[in-house]
């Protein structure tokens, strides 16, 4: 067993900024030989974001190798049809049209390789949508995730790309299954995932709750909810969030804090009726709780076997006990440029882990500079060093 069972898969990645990335990241983490075609002469553009997004390239980078080529030119097109040839997999998240445009769509790259699997990532599948533009934040505010995620009046977005990064999870998803067909029947296929369609996927349990009570779903933050005690209560010195979720858990809860005068008290009974005294119920727990040390606090909270967590930023992530422990942060290079300059930080790996041993997907290549592996990635298609220096004489390579 290892962590790289995708060994030997070979994959083209056409993509930027986040839902591409990912699902390259992904195939590239579990062994597949990712490359990343980016336009030249500038590369991808996500390697000069700044602000929300400066670190987008070094974070879904990593693992892949790097072609810059200009696929406005004929020959860096005949390039990309050379390398489709032996492709398994072409990743691509551009804007629809942009692929046929540039002469590198599914209905263009297929008869050069029939067994070729071609995951889209788009804003939306097929339907009336499908030629608009979209982003991430466009379809939280469209599905009605900002609205579940703010208070009343108040629609917010995510605190991460969640749609981006579960969207390209679901494109892998739909990769492997199309590669699993292709065993059994020789064939490749385009498969898709989108934006618009996984935030829908999210909303799943409110349409249902709406169809079992018959009433529409308050934001989270306003919402009535299953559990009693399921709340961030203030300690001395910082804050955590606690939830109590079954009456098992109550009961050791109050023993542990030394509430048995709550524990007795018959309106909190079962978790149904502690839910119908939230209102006097949760400000009694914060006024003991608001007291304590945080560390007494977690401690209890452990001692009781419930579910606790202090409020935490991404920060803390980069010394997390857990993490570090492991396997779980990797070290990369973060850079604009990609390879071995700037600084290397740990990131998380992928999380997953295979067999008893519990292994953990690794790094083996530092997100690459523009065109790093033009020559290899060439060579490999039968292009000799002198064909690969005149394309890059002729612009239609860029970097390396």
């Amino acid at each position: 067993m290892s962590a790289t069972p995708l060994a030997g898969l070979k994959v083209l990645e056409f993509s930027h900024t986040v839902m591409g990335p990912t699902a390259g990241l992904i195939f590239a983490e579990l062994g597949a030989e990712v490359t990343k075609v980016e336009p030249a002469p500038k590369g991808d553009h996500t390697r000069g974001l700044h602000g929300f997004a400066s670190g987008f390239f070094a974070a879904f980078n990593r693992n892949k190798r790097s072609l810059a080529v200009d696929l406005k030119r004929k020959e860096g097109r005949e390039v990309i049809q050379r390398l489709a040839a032996t492709t398994d997999v072409v990743i691509e998240n551009y804007g629809p049209g942009t692929m046929e445009r540039l002469g590198c769509g599914y209905a263009q790259l297929a008869p050069h390789n029939d067994r070729l699997i071609y995951l889209a990532l788009k804003g939306y599948l097929a339907g009336p949508y499908e030629h608009r533009p979209a982003l991430d934040e466009v379809v939280q505010f469209q599905t009605g995730l900002a609205y579940m995620t703010g208070p009343p009046g108040q629609p917010l977005r995510a605190g991460a790309s969640i749609i981006d990064i579960m969207g390209a999870v679901f494109g892998v998803v739909a990769a492997q299954a199309a590669l699993r067909e292709r065993e059994l029947t020789g064939k490749g296929q385009r498969v898709s995932s989108a934006l618009f369609e996984n935030a829908a996927f999210l909303m799943s349990t409110h349409m249902a709750g709406i169809a079992v009570t018959g009433e529409d779903m308050p934001p989270m933050p306003a919402r009535r909810g299953a559990w009693a005690i399921y709340e961030v209560f203030p300690t001395a010195d910082g804050q955590l969030f606690i939830g109590v979720t079954s009456d098992q858990q109550w009961t050791r809860f109050v023993e542990e804090f030394g509430l048995q005068q709550l524990g007795d008290d018959p309106r909190l009974a079962t978790n149904v009726m502690r839910v119908q005294e939230r209102a006097w119920l949760i400000p009694a727990l914060k006024e003991v709780i608001a007291p304590l040390p945080q560390a007494e606090v977690e401690a209890r909270c452990e001692r009781a076997n419930v579910s606790w967590a202090r409020v935490g930023t991404p920060r803390d992530l980069f010394e997390d006990a857990h993490l570090m422990a492991t396997g779980g942060l990797l070290d990369v290079w973060m850079s604009r440029i990609g390879g071995e300059n700037g600084v290397k930080t740990p990131l998380p790996a992928l999380p997953i882990e295979f067999g008893t041993e519990r292994f953990r997907p690794g790094i083996r290549r530092q997100p690459p500079r523009l065109g790093e592996h033009n020559a290899e990635v060439l060579a490999e298609a039968g292009y000799s060093a002198a064909d690969v220096a005149a394309l890059s004489g002729a612009g239609v390579l860029a970097g390396g």
